[in-house]
């Protein structure tokens, strides 16, 4: 019998969410039966074809109420993923812990992220809660903790995350490709750290550093929520770790010109609007993850590196961009790979608890292989 998923949230990432669950079978037969939620009724014509994606349910994220009508929808899943910004977020958790059923998202919020926390002290015995699925907090932390493994003792863990246009002709050098209340809160909610082997928070949008990779020109800088929770699982255990966001050189001052001295970080709604209208999305995109460890192994100081280039890519004739590719491949394989095995027992699972290499062997995770 197919396993029983919901999707909650069928835009960008959330339709290559479902699309790629749609299509996993084993055999000839599908291995996901999938209903879809989102607030808008005109989201589900895109999924009318696909006989495995049943019962449409529109759902607004607007009462008390309507959470107790999302769980009433979620009896008998074996999963919801929610593919939504993070403001909605702690209502779909809620609705979940009442259902009983295990949860999945992709949120950068370090605020969602510990109520999601709290909610898993109550899980029932097989129900798991595993936010941060994605690209960064996701991906990035189970690279980010393999490194780590491989040392003595670890002195330093860096990462550096970045989704980018292929072309960029705008002056900020960027596009958008997710979530646009998801990017400016990470240019906006401070940042956790660890310097000098203290856990800390510093400033986002500071820690400029600029590098270079392929003959190609970058930046890099502090970003929210990217690291998730390895600084608590690193608590201890190292001397520096850092997560900065990767841009085309320039984009750092701008952005910082707008939040900053024009003071939209007051005015989020509005620098939303602005960027949806002016900054045009695209398909043509590439994401990079560059992660660096640095200690001692057998008494040497050494380093140790992963960097992945991933551009989008056509699978089952659907063309998903690299931020789809990738944000969508994270989380579909953490959730296939608890299913299948049951990976994880029960209540709150961090990402740096999934192993890398099964990650990479998965069906959907090999997508980061390149």
């Amino acid at each position: 019998m197919p396993k029983q998923i919901m999707v909650v949230g069928a835009g960008k990432i959330g339709s290559a969410v479902i699309k790629m669950l749609a299509n996993a079978d084993c055999c000839g037969s599908r291995d996901y039966q999938i209903t879809v939620v989102d607030a808008n009724p005109h989201a589900f014509e895109k999924f009318k074809d696909i006989e495995n994606v049943v019962e449409p349910f529109v759902w607004k994220n607007d009462s008390e109420e309507s959470i107790f009508a999302l769980a009433a929808k979620m009896v008998g899943k074996d999963a919801v993923i929610s593919a939504c910004t993070f403001t909605a977020n702690m209502a779909i958790a809620s609705a979940a812990g009442i259902a009983g059923i295990s949860y999945f998202d992709l949120t950068e919020d370090v605020e969602c992220t510990n109520f999601v926390r709290k909610l898993a002290e109550k899980a029932k015995p097989g129900q798991i809660f595993m936010p941060q699925c994605g690209l960064a907090p996701g991906f990035i932390g189970i690279v980010g903790r393999d490194l780590a493994r491989k040392f003595d003792k670890v002195d330093s863990l860096e990462l550096r995350v970045g989704a980018l246009p292929l072309y960029p002709t705008n002056m900020l050098k960027y596009n958008l490709t997710w979530s646009t209340d998801g990017l400016i809160n990470e240019y906006c909610n401070p940042c956790n750290a660890v310097v000098e082997g203290k856990p800390v928070e510093v400033p986002a949008m500071e820690g400029l550093e600029r590098f270079s990779l392929d003959g190609s020109e970058y930046e890099c800088f502090n970003t929210s929520g990217g690291l998730g929770t390895l600084c608590e699982t690193l608590d201890g255990k190292v001397n520096t770790l850092n997560y900065k966001t990767i841009r085309y050189p320039g984009h750092r001052d701008l952005m910082d010109f707008l939040l900053n001295h024009l003071r939209f970080r007051n005015k989020r709604d509005l620098l939303r609007e602005i960027f949806e209208e002016a900054l045009p999305q695209t398909q043509q995109d590439v994401i990079i993850t560059f992660a660096t460890a640095k200690g001692w192994i057998d008494g040497k100081f050494t380093q140790i590196s992963d960097l992945r280039k991933i551009r989008g890519k056509e699978i089952n004739g659907e063309f998903f961009n690299g931020i789809q590719l990738t944000t969508a491949s994270g989380i579909c394989a953490v959730v296939d790979m608890n299913l299948a095995t049951k990976a994880f027992s029960s209540g709150f699972v961090k990402q740096e608890e999934v192993d890398f290499d099964k990650f990479l062997s998965n069906r959907f995770g090999c997508n980061y292989k390149g």
